[in-house]
């Protein structure tokens, strides 16, 4: 009876077949949160409704960021448990090397004769049998304890690009949480920040028609030469402008614009005076009131540019364009309504 060993030469390669599978690197490639340009203000809405205000985009935007950061760290945690999974495989690739030499050892332990001569070398068919089948068990050993090492390898290494690539896409989700956070908090501060509005402001406002500019880009000084639709003066072309785009906007309260005497915009008609109520002025004294004071507050301000406003004054504050909100100190507090004066 002859019996053939099958993969006697498996054992020369072996070492060789055991390194091919250690490509990849053994240690993790951890994450750090990364910081991003702020984002606009339209992007800092996220999910959120059309009717959201600021104080709501800031806690959906605080709340996924807090869930993204929480991904990351759990990621990066999971990685370092890989890596460790790694260097264990390493330690049973090291271990299982001597044996490879062991086996090496044994085929060639006659000398430069390789194995069939050490097998030819045998006394008698009996000691024959008895080497073939030693080789044989050791080769199906090695072979299975490779094989296993090496799906050990392939596993860890497939979980830990699996995880990389979730680190990579928790840290871009991140950076744009983060985006969408300084982006709501820069379109409060726009608005007056929470001392002013306490976040009951819309989150976006209506983009108004822009006023026309003069060959310069810039909007020249216009007369007094329009009827004004609120009293019976006279108001600028670019007053008119942007009396029409609030009442488009949806703000149809009362309103009174012209007004004689006084130093500053309203005799010049370049100025109005936006009520909180549909007939006369009164103090905002529920949350109706400071909301739509609030609302058309910012939409004046947001579309500052567009319209070609000098100043806003609200609930005491002054906002100009050059230096943004300031206290207020003048005769009014402008607590029953939202003063806009025009360049």
């Amino acid at each position: 009876m002859t019996v053939r060993p099958r993969r006697w030469l498996m054992l020369a390669l072996a070492p060789i077949v055991a390194l091919s599978f250690l490509a990849a690197p053994a240690s993790p490639a951890m994450a750090e949160p990364g910081d991003g340009a702020s984002a606009t203000p339209d992007e800092s809405g996220g999910s959120v409704g059309k009717n959201a205000t600021l104080d709501d985009v800031i806690e959906s935007s605080n709340r996924r960021f807090v869930a993204a950061k929480a991904a990351v760290a759990k990621s990066t945690t999971a990685q370092k448990k890989l890596a460790n999974d790694i260097r264990l495989a390493e330690g049973r690739r090291l271990a299982l090397l001597p044996e490879v030499n062991a086996i090496a050892g044994q085929q060639y332990r006659t000398g430069h004769l390789g194995t069939a001569g050490f097998l030819l070398g045998s006394q008698g068919s009996s000691d024959f049998l008895r080497k073939a089948v030693s080789l044989e068990e050791i080769n199906t050993l090695q072979d299975r304890k490779l094989a296993e090492l090496n799906k050990v390898i392939d596993e860890v290494n497939s979980k830990k690009a699996a995880l990389d690539a979730e680190v990579r896409k928790q840290q871009t989700n991140l950076v744009a949480m983060r985006k969408q956070k300084d982006a709501a908090n820069k379109a409060l501060a726009l608005v007056g920040g929470e001392s002013l509005t306490q976040g009951v402001v819309l989150a976006k406002s209506p983009v108004a028609a822009p006023a026309p500019r003069d060959s310069n880009g810039g909007f020249a000084s216009l007369p007094c030469n329009v009827d004004d639709p609120t009293t019976g003066g006279c108001i600028t072309a670019r007053t008119l402008h942007m009396y029409k785009e609030v009442k488009k906007a949806g703000f149809d309260r009362f309103v009174g614009c012209h007004r004689d005497g006084g130093p500053f915009e309203h005799p010049k008609g370049r100025a109005c005076d936006w009520s909180l109520q549909d007939r006369g002025f009164a103090v905002a004294h529920n949350a109706d009131m400071k909301t739509y004071g609030n609302n058309l507050m910012a939409f004046l301000v947001r579309n500052a540019d567009r319209l070609g406003i000098y100043y806003v004054i609200w609930y005491k504050q002054i906002w100009f364009p050059t230096r943004g909100w300031s206290t207020y100190h003048g005769p009014s507090a402008h607590t029953d309504h939202v003063h806009v004066s025009m360049l």
